[in-house]
């Protein structure tokens, strides 16, 4: 009944159009009211303490550092350094687009910062070689999610705040999986474009490739800082997001001198407004999961998922279906806040590495990002591409399909995720 209770209550406010961090204050109340415990105060408490969190400062640093990269320009110099690597090859247009996103990702930690810079930068580029205006918008869409999965990455400091697991652990762990993200988007643009008679770029000299290494150098160097000084612990996932925005504001504003001060008030104004929308999702989420707690549903969930507990992969499986119908209907930062206290219980009592789900779980929540109908990234580069919604969603199909087909051969060999993540974090 209590089950019921909880997703009747927070499915109907969704249904009526109320916004989720509402709807799952409405959730907490009506669990309250359930459990006959009702009070003001406690819902009160609880929504102070869900965002009085240390590793919750990284989110605004980092989405600070995503704005400032593309206004400052160091997004445009990393797609014009994967142009000059890659931009030759046939179809290398879709290559500059995965290498760029890549490079991105380990800079913003942001899907939709980046399938906006990708969507203005290379969208008009393909569609005047030739390239079919769908699936290249498909393309930037699918590319783009890698920036949850490779550190830093604001999907993995809300799953370890929500789930109490080592963010350092998790950035750490997200490297590889995103990698192998971006190998299947090779593959896959290479078996859909190969037939597309497009016109190709003249491959670019040495001198015009280390020109564009050159200039993109500041920006390359930002991703290697964090990394190497989350691993050798020289600063916390919280400090390392500091570190991204004061770097990203110095090199901006001193070296490549493209952001002035006068445009520092608006790009900290649209880093606080995203920041305010997600703080408050995880203040009101921590409602539902100090309730969910005291109702005692993760063992509710457990008991019906008893027949699974006994086999880890089959669970995964059961687990990620569960996400993925989720995430075709509601965006990442909920999914997580919601999802995450009632299936963390299960994970452990299955024995299995809460490091290993969480970085499977954000993958999931990613590719939620391009799963239409809702697929904020898909709208995304809709809007600033101008691409119709049904054209973005067609063209993104196979690259979707052959994300999933990636997460769930890491379900099948744990392997995949466990053993380069050990490597990087000892």
């Amino acid at each position: 009944m209590t089950i019921a209770i909880f997703l009747g209550s927070l499915l109907a406010a969704m249904a009526l159009g109320i916004p989720i961090a509402f709807s799952l204050l409405l959730c907490g109340a009506a669990l309250m009211w359930h459990m006959n415990m009702f009070d003001a105060q406690i819902l009160a408490q609880n929504v102070i303490n869900g965002a009085d969190s240390f590793p919750l400062l990284a989110v605004p640093f980092f989405m600070l550092a995503g704005e400032v990269m593309n206004a400052g320009g160091l997004s445009r110099r990393i797609v014009n350094f994967a142009m000059a690597l890659v931009g030759h090859i046939k179809g290398g247009l879709g290559y500059v687009a995965i290498v760029a996103a890549v490079m991105l990702a380990a800079l913003s930690g942001s899907a939709v910062a980046d399938a906006a810079a990708l969507s203005a930068l290379l969208l008009p580029m393909m569609v005047a070689a030739g390239h079919d205006k769908g699936r290249s918008a498909g393309l930037l869409a699918s590319a783009s999610i890698i920036a949850p999965i490779i550190p830093p990455s604001i999907g993995f400091v809300i799953f370890g705040v929500a789930a109490n697991v080592s963010i350092s652990k998790l950035f750490m762990a997200g490297i590889f999986p995103g990698i192998l993200l971006a190998l299947s988007l090779v593959v896959t643009w290479w078996y859909v474009a190969r037939k597309e008679t497009v016109s190709v770029p003249p491959r670019k000299s040495k001198a015009d490739v280390f020109a564009a290494f050159k200039d993109a150098t500041f920006a390359l160097v930002l991703p290697v800082i964090v990394v190497v000084g989350l691993k050798f612990g020289v600063f916390t996932p919280t400090e390392a997001a500091v570190v991204a925005a004061v770097y990203a504001m110095l090199i901006s504003t001193l070296v490549y001198k493209e952001l002035k001060l006068k445009q520092m008030y608006g790009l900290f104004l649209a880093a606080a407004k995203t920041t305010a929308v997600i703080m408050f999702l995880v203040a009101a989420a921590m409602v539902s999961a100090w309730l969910i707690t005291v109702a005692q549903l993760p063992d509710e969930v457990v008991s019906l998922l008893q027949p699974l507990l006994d086999s880890p992969k089959l669970l995964m499986f059961a687990i990620m279906l569960l996400v993925m119908l989720v995430g075709s209907a509601m965006d990442m930062t909920p999914t997580i806040l919601i999802l995450t206290p009632v299936l963390m219980p299960i994970v452990k009592a299955a024995g299995i590495d809460p490091v290993y789900f969480g970085v499977l779980f954000i993958i999931n929540n990613a590719i939620g990002l391009i799963t239409p109908p809702v697929g904020t990234v898909l709208n995304t580069v809709a809007g600033v591409g101008k691409v119709s919604m049904d054209d973005v969603t067609k063209g993104v199909m196979p690259f979707m399909i052959a994300q999933f087909t990636i997460m769930f051969l890491m379900v099948l060999f744990p392997q995949l995720v466990m053993v380069p993540a050990r490597w990087f974090y000892g």
